[in-house]
Formats: structure tokens, sequence, C-alpha cells
């Protein structure tokens, strides 16, 4: 696993490196939050160690950028935040902004890798705890891949796969045809809308009577609920 250190001063910057790295852990070391962040979205940390009072962009608001990204790896990257403000309110700022743990300086090595360790292992429990999602009669094992329509499993192509992912986990909500070829297809992609309603076809037709789910909302885009459609 990588993971970031954002922290400006070199000697505890080291230390933490050379710590986890003595446990078995990739790391990326940074000076600065507009370092990391010029990086980050390439590299996909599994986990980041972030100081507060940082030089330029702060380690609240480097924090604030990553819980508001689109990019959801980034959106949900576990973060510990280190600084030498010991003040309620400073703790209280950080684990609202978004933060998973929080320790002060000066703080015991051992106790920042066994929080590491804690915070990882949290992290794949939750993983795993999502891996299986479900809709009414439809289930999606995310890690296989593989999608279960009344039990039965389903062969979907990659789009239709990831077009009923994105539904589900977006579940009540009025899609619009633009938005599902942006995140589905890419900002890139060329085609046009018509190709959303032709792989929304397809995929209904595979899911038998689940398909019922996926309900069109005329001039609008498509939305997925429980409820079957009359």
């Amino acid at each position: 696993m990588l993971i970031y250190v954002i922290e400006d001063d070199e000697s505890i910057r080291d230390l933490i490196k050379i710590a986890l790295e003595g446990s078995g852990y990739d790391v990326c070391a940074f000076e600065s939050a507009e370092e990391g962040l010029a990086k980050i979205e390439k590299d996909k940390p599994g986990l980041a160690v972030l100081d507060i009072m940082l030089p330029g962009i702060s380690g609240i608001e480097a924090l604030k950028l990553l819980r508001n990204s689109k990019n959801k790896l980034l959106k949900r990257l576990p973060v510990i935040m280190l600084t030498a403000k010991d003040s309620e309110r400073d703790k209280i700022s950080g684990l609202d902004t978004g933060a998973d743990d929080y320790m002060t300086k000066p703080f015991s090595i051992l106790e920042l890798m066994a929080r590491v360790r804690s915070l990882i292992r949290r992290t794949e429990e939750t993983k795993k705890a999502e891996n299986e999602i479900k809709l009414g009669t439809i289930t999606i094992k995310a890690d296989s891949r593989e999608v279960f329509s009344d039990g039965e499993l389903i062969s979907l192509t990659f789009k239709e796969y990831e077009l009923l992912l994105y539904l589900i986990r977006n579940e009540n909500r009025v899609i619009s045809r633009d938005e599902l070829l942006r995140e589905i297809w890419g900002y890139d992609y060329t085609g046009e809308t018509r190709t959303i309603d032709i792989h929304v076809r397809t995929t209904r037709q595979k899911l038998g009577k689940a398909g019922g789910y996926i309900k069109t909302i005329r001039g609008m885009g498509y939305k997925i609920s429980e409820d079957l459609a009359i």
C-alpha cells in the first residue's frame, strides 16, 4: 500500500517515512499540500498522514479538497491528521472536516504506526462489507464484477455493468444522459446520448423482471428504484 506523508518538518517527515517503510509500506513524502495534491490523483494512495500547519494550503484546506473531490477514491481516502496544535477546537475542526484520526505532537512513532494499522484494518473491513451491493432482487459482487438477478448469474458487458452499478449507487436519483456519458464513458467520449438508451435497453433485457427497476424519466434521463415499473 502507498501512504502519503505531508509534513513540513523534515525531521518528522523522515522519521515517519522510515517507520512506515520499515513496516512494509510504500511512502511518498511531501513538504507541502500543493506538492501532494498535484500527484495524488495519479498515485492513488491508500492512506495519508497530513499535518495541519503547512506552508501554503493548510492541512484542513487540503482535507476539504479531498472530501469534496469528484474522485470517489480521494473523497474516501483514510486520513490521519498530525499537528502541534492540541486544543479541542483544532481536533474538532479536523474531525468535522473528515479526518479519520488525529494525533498531536510530540507523539510516539509506535502509536502512530498502531493507528495507521488500525485505520487500514477498519478501511479494509468497510470495503469488504461494501463489496456486496443489493437492490431488490439484484445483487452485485463488486470484487468479482458478478451480477445476479433473482439469484441467477447474468452476463453483462463492461459498460452495461458500469451503467448498472452507477445507477444503483445513485438509487432514487434521476440521472441525466449527459451525466451517464460523462461518468461511464468519460469526458472525451464523442458518441451521442442515444448510446445510453441502447445500453439501458439491453441491460433491462438481461435483468429480466428486475429490469423494471430502471425507470425512464421522460425528458430527463433515468433512475433506478426498488419499485418495479408498471
